[in-house]
């Protein structure tokens, strides 16, 4: 895949440089982390207005590796599956808090376990902000009510952090 993460040495990668409202495709989708948490199923209080999140998966999403079982055609299978785009930023009130597109859009860094730093799909599991193992499927819950939690609307402990903690660069050194 050409994402544009492979510039010439110096250059900043394309998430850094190119306004969301301007990646192509490919770079659009490879902000996502693949963690699996915008595919939960949300409450939002009617009095409030707040959003909770609950530990029910959409039945597309792999419970183990948080990939949608029919990405392409998740709109027609799922009603009220979303095709997430830039202009949709500033409404959405429910992406997790690690959520690439939510931090590109609040003009903050990817963490170490994003794929687009990391090089690898894996780091957002090994990191814990995946759902993997965390989740059940809409096809084996009871009433949403029942599943209310609140780790998918937070940030597990060293996951905010731009390098890996305990790693450090030449320039601590």
């Amino acid at each position: 895949m050409d994402d544009g993460t492979r510039e010439g040495a110096g250059a900043r990668p394309f998430w850094m440089t190119v306004p969301l409202s301007q990646m192509t495709r490919e770079q659009w989708e490879s902000l996502c982390d693949g963690c699996g948490r915008c595919c939960l199923h949300k409450l939002r209080d009617d009095e409030t207005d707040e959003v909770v999140f609950t530990d029910v998966a959409c039945r597309l999403l792999d419970t183990t590796t948080c990939l949608c079982t029919d990405y392409p055609h998740r709109q027609r299978r799922v009603q009220d599956c979303i095709s997430l785009t830039p202009a949709m930023l500033d409404d959405i009130d429910w992406l997790p808090p690690t959520c690439g597109y939510r931090l590109i859009h609040e003009g903050k860094p990817l963490p170490w376990w994003h794929p687009l730093v990391s090089g690898r799909a894996e780091t957002v599991h090994e990191a814990g902000v995946s759902v993997s193992g965390r989740v059940i499927s809409e096809r084996r819950a009871a009433a949403l009510e029942d599943h209310i939690v609140q780790w998918p609307g937070e940030c597990p402990p060293g996951a905010e952090c731009v390098r890996k903690p305990g790693c450090l660069t030449r320039s601590d050194r």
